[in-house]
């Protein structure tokens, strides 16, 4: 009874693991930021409940075998329960656990010490059996505390594979004769600029560019690794940081000959404390750039940017002091027309991205790409291709025939404003958002989403809400207004929201999904 009590705690164990490696992913494995979600996660009794049953067990231990063999019944039925449920919990999550090489090792090293302690209560006996239980009952019940174990004791190999990569990632892009590297960095608007960048040197470059949203040192490193040819001349990296020195990390592997830089903001505050920590950060770019004499393009209309740049960075946006330049922007529901002036040289330029954010996205990216010696118009062809990027103001068919602009991964203050604006256009239409509000924003996070509530209240005519606790700021804000508040529904989650939605979508009614939170953020 013993040894099969110790297996189907075993299988509770690695079912319950699941749940706690998926929210150490999502906290990009920062054992910091994985203590702080288990505090807003936490609730007493199922802790009441397995501290209770950890002392029964190591209680029954001492009294002898029949009584444990009895608890040990009660033990596997209630880690099975616990480790099921959290296992049901990543199964239902928008962003379920990838089994990356690292997950993979450490639960490997969990399983190992499992079944290691498992070992210990079947061949000891009195005080140390019980010892052994007490482990055992403990690593099982509570896979928090085993998930930190792993983490924390697998650390030091964890960074000599990583470091490992990395010195092949740089050995290999070395490699590569006179290839160029750009790096692109902001608080937000980088993944966008990226992609428009990309798509405009392919027209005279073999590029190369980071995917999707790998903008860590090591989604850098696995990129160069696995994707970087000895023909491409040109490497586009994006570089994404929540710390000081974030940035320079990267600059330091990939060696950057030029930058763009797409903003400065309130972003992840929570880590940066404050909004010129930003600044320095993302201007470890220019940093890296300069000690090489290359050349960075930065956004001027941003009023951080515009006031802290020297005469070295060139400055992009729309005031007419600027070479690079957007003039007569016009946009509407269809994507946006400007004149995009380079100096003396000017061309009329056509695009299907919404938003002015776009607009100053394609402008930094063609200032760039001009200097590299692409002509103009081979930049407005390129730019008259591009399609949107996936989740960011992306149209779409949803339910009852009613139009979607899919802007899950938008998640600046900035940006939601703009996009907000961008459903503003859709005139005639019942106009809808659907969003959990912002997130890492530290102390000003409530004035950001109090501050998109009032917009979004002035602009739709239904407002749902995702997140029973995140929706209190967002709903002040709707509430200083005249909206009806019999037209804002709240959601637990994103499924029940799309429920909410389908009760009253038609071919008429237009939805901005704003922002689509991993599970660890929704509460």
């Amino acid at each position: 009874m013993l040894i099969l009590s110790l297996n189907i705690g075993l299988i509770a164990a690695i079912l319950g693991l699941i749940r706690q490696y998926q929210m150490l992913q999502q906290n990009s494995y920062f054992g910091s930021r994985f203590l702080g979600w288990l505090k807003s996660d936490l609730t007493p009794l199922p802790y009441v409940i397995k501290g209770v049953l950890l002392a029964l067990t190591v209680w029954a231990a001492v009294l002898g075998e029949k009584v444990l063999a009895d608890s040990m019944i009660v033990f596997s039925a209630v880690a099975l329960f616990f480790g099921w449920k959290g296992f049901a919990k990543n199964s239902s999550s928008i962003k379920k656990l990838v089994f990356t090489a690292r997950i993979k090792r450490m639960l490997a090293f969990s399983i190992a010490v499992l079944v290691g302690i498992g070992v210990g209560c079947v061949l000891t006996n009195g005080t140390i059996k019980a010892v052994f239980l007490a482990l055992f009952v403990l690593f099982t019940l509570c896979t928090e505390l085993t998930c930190l174990i792993s983490l924390y004791c697998l650390k030091p190999c964890e960074k000599l594979i990583a470091r490992h990569y990395i010195n092949d990632a740089k050995k290999k892009l070395s490699s590569v004769r006179g290839i160029k590297v750009i790096g692109i960095t902001g608080s937000y608007g980088k993944t966008g600029t990226k992609y428009i960048l990309s798509r405009i040197l392919s027209e005279k470059y073999n590029v190369l560019h980071t995917p999707e949203s790998f903008n860590t040192p090591m989604g850098v490193v696995r990129t160069i690794r696995e994707k970087l040819r000895a023909d491409h001349e040109i490497f586009v990296c994006e570089m994404g940081a929540k710390n000081i020195g974030d940035i320079k990390e990267i600059c330091d592997i990939v060696h950057p000959d030029m930058g763009l830089i797409t903003s400065v903001g309130p972003q992840h505050l929570d880590t940066f404390k404050s909004v010129d920590n930003v600044f320095k950060t993302k201007f470890e770019l220019f940093d890296a750039v300069s000690a090489k004499d290359g050349t960075v393009f930065a956004n001027g209309d941003n009023p951080l940017i515009r006031e802290r740049a020297d005469s070295t960075i060139n400055l992009y946006g729309t005031d007419e002091e600027f070479a690079t330049r957007a003039e007569n922007i016009s946009g509407s529901r269809g994507g946006a027309t400007f004149d995009l002036v380079f100096g003396d040289e000017r061309v009329k330029i056509t695009t299907k991205l919404l938003g002015r954010h776009n607009v100053l996205n394609i402008v930094g990216a063609a200032g760039l790409a001009y200097r590299l010696g692409v002509p103009a118009k081979d930049i407005a062809f390129a730019v008259s291709r591009l399609a949107p990027t996936e989740h960011r103001l992306e149209m779409k068919t949803s339910v009852a025939g009613s139009l979607l602009i899919d802007d899950a991964y938008n998640a600046n203050p900035e940006g939601c404003l703009e996009a907000v604006n961008v459903l503003k256009s859709f005139e005639g239409m019942t106009k809808v958002i659907i969003t959990p509000g912002l997130v890492e924003l530290g102390e000003k996070e409530y004035e950001y989403n109090k501050a998109l509530g009032t917009a979004a209240a002035k602009v739709c005519d239904k407002i749902i809400f995702v997140g029973r606790q995140r929706s209190i700021p967002l709903a002040d804000g709707v509430k200083e207004t005249d909206f009806n508040t019999d037209n804002m529904y709240v959601a637990a989650s994103f499924k029940e929201a799309m429920e909410t939605y389908s009760g009253f979508a038609d071919s008429n009614t237009v939805v901005l999904l704003e922002n689509d939170l991993p599970d660890n953020y929704l509460k």
